[in-house]
């Protein structure tokens, strides 16, 4: 089973990457198969890449499902 998690944008970097916060993690990720991503948008992150853009109450809806559930995000990235 596969994992895509909400990631916030926090800068956008050269070649097509973005560095990205999540539970106080930060990491660098690919942003390039996905258009129009710009600091404070939410994605869904999957090994690495940005699979697309989601509003922010989506993310938190999802990220709020994830704690329930006993998920820790941030050991995912």
């Amino acid at each position: 089973m596969c994992l895509a998690i909400p990631a916030r944008v926090t800068a956008l970097l050269p070649d097509g990457m973005a560095k990205v916060s999540l539970d106080g993690v930060s990491k660098v990720i690919s942003v390039a198969l996905v258009e129009g991503v710009a600091p404070g948008d939410y994605v869904v992150l999957h090994v690495g890449y940005a699979l697309a853009r989601i509003d922010a109450a989506e993310a938190e809806r999802t990220l709020a499902l994830l704690a329930e559930a006993g998920a820790r995000p941030a050991a995912a990235l």
